[in-house]
């Protein structure tokens, strides 16, 4: 048997399967600052941090380092009447740094010149830094001259104004642009999808299907959980295909013959096979061992089930298969693995404040 994941279980597990082995690609570290204007929305600014912690929280090593930028002070008011503290004024930036700056506006925010962010936002362009604005946020770049020829993506209250204003600018009705080295998203629910085509970018589609295995689980009136986001709300799924996933997470505890599936979607076990190497990337044995041992690995993080209580319940006749099973896939034993993961759970919130900026943590209200 290979070792590790290869159906689309593997973004369900990716977190756990690099730190476990600790042999995950490191890739460097892009240090993204975004910018609050005063009653800034916080959903627009919240999803698209959102989409960074969680890549980081999803691979072996951080992925992006997160810093806040307020304005005159370090606290700034969202339009919610929540107060952020930011790690840093806009005076204090140091744009030469960064890889990614981004303007968080809302509907609020007032849309006039301000000199300050005006040579900020072009010293950061001149060091080569990617520019980006949330909801109306693309404004202060197109008054900086930086949209001038590019795409933007911009609320629709607005639209108006910015064609007006820019006539060089191209204003589009998509929801999120990214055109070459300028990112932009019309409003608060777009942001999260603007970022994750960051994630993308930086680091590959396998760990923006693994964040949005975390962050996109409701994306639908009724949640299901028969594999992952990628097929559980794919519309074009076959019919036996999908009971055949049904199936088989129905009975994890009493594993059922593969054959007895394939009777049960009325295809023949051929048929079964290539379905499930074209929609899951694995055969239907592979995927039902991935989707028992996925359902290990979530008993061991969040439960006090014993091991043997673990390997009955994911359809295992002894422990010692269990156990040889689960460290073919996560190259650690169940118990060491389950340390590990209490151990990460319980020191997650004792980090310094420096650590907890590169994880994504933000602070609310008036303390520090």
């Amino acid at each position: 048997m290979r070792t590790s994941f290869e159906s689309v279980l593997k973004c369900k597990n990716l977190a756990h399967l690099d730190k476990a082995s600790g042999v995950g690609v490191r890739l460097p570290v892009r240090r993204v600052a975004f910018i609050l204007r005063e009653h800034f929305s916080m959903m627009a600014f919240t999803g698209a941090v959102d989409a960074l912690v969680t890549a980081n929280l999803m691979s072996s090593s951080p992925v992006f380092e997160v810093l806040v930028v307020g304005g005159e002070s370090n606290l700034v008011v969202s339009d919610l009447g929540i107060a952020i503290s930011a790690d840093c004024s806009l005076a204090e930036m140091e744009e030469r740094h960064l890889d990614i700056l981004v303007v968080c506006g809302g509907y609020r925010v007032r849309l006039q010149g301000d000199p300050q962010l005006r040579a900020k936002l072009r010293q950061a362009d001149t060091s080569g830094a990617v520019l980006g604005g949330l909801w109306n946020g693309a404004y202060f770049l197109a008054e900086a001259g930086l949209l001038d020829g590019h795409e933007c993506a911009f609320h629709p209250d607005g639209r108006a104004m910015m064609a007006e204003l820019f006539p060089k600018v191209r204003v589009t009705t998509h929801s999120h642009v990214l055109d070459r080295k300028r990112l932009s998203c019309a409003g608060a629910n777009s942001s999260l999808g603007m970022m994750l085509e960051v994630v993308g970018h930086s680091a590959g589609q396998d760990l923006v299907d693994a964040v949005e295995e975390v962050l996109g689980c409701d994306k639908m009136r009724e949640t299901v959980d028969i594999s992952v986001v990628s097929i559980d709300f794919d519309p074009t799924l076959p019919r036996p295909l999908k009971l055949a996933l049904e199936l088989m997470h129905s009975n994890i505890e009493d594993p059922i013959e593969i054959v007895e599936i394939a009777r049960y979607a009325r295809i023949s076990r051929r048929h079964l096979e290539r379905l499930f190497r074209r929609y899951v990337k694995a055969t239907p044995p592979r995927y039902y061992m991935e989707l028992r041992l996925t359902h290990a690995r979530q008993l061991l993080q969040h439960t006090n089930k014993s091991m043997t209580e673990i390997s009955v319940a994911s359809g295992f006749a002894t422990l010692p298969h269990f156990s040889r099973c689960f460290r073919e896939k996560f190259d650690v034993a169940p118990g060491e693995f389950r340390s590990r993961s209490q151990f990460r759970v319980g020191t997650s919130t004792e980090l310094p404040a420096k650590s907890r900026r590169t994880t994504g943590g933000l602070r609310t209200g008036t303390g520090g």
